[in-house]
């Protein structure tokens, strides 16, 4: 699924997680959370890549009515300078892996109210 941009741009690269996370829900028969949006070029060993368009993104995630949200953790910083009115409501999850998205995909609400918790502790830790 690993579709770098290499010497030619092209559109898609971004939609790596997604692709993985719907033909593993396709082989499981178990369907991803339905409010859930995400995005990441995933690379061939599972780590997540950068993506571009963060604020793009997450205006139409918004627009779909989701309630999370998973980037690659390389643009946490990118997500954390948006203005709060576009990320109030929405739950970020960073992934550094794809076992990161697969937690979030696929893992049960008191998981991801776990996983939140976590990602607020940290946030209110950093300087």
């Amino acid at each position: 699924m690993h579709v770098p941009e290499g010497a030619t741009p092209k559109d898609g690269p971004s939609a790596g997680i997604t692709m993985v996370t719907s033909l593993l829900s396709l082989a499981m028969g178990t369907p991803a959370r339905s409010d859930l949006a995400m995005t990441g070029e995933l690379s061939l060993t599972g780590r997540v890549l950068p993506i571009g368009g963060v604020k793009e993104k997450v205006i139409a995630a918004r627009r779909a009515g989701v309630r999370h949200v998973i980037f690659p953790k390389a643009n946490e910083r990118d997500y954390a300078e948006l203005p709060t009115n576009l990320t109030e409501e929405l739950t970020p999850h960073f992934a550094h892996a794809y076992d990161d998205v697969y937690r979030v995909a696929f893992g049960t609400d008191e998981e991801l109210a776990r996983l939140a918790q976590e990602a607020a502790a940290r946030k209110a830790s950093a300087p």
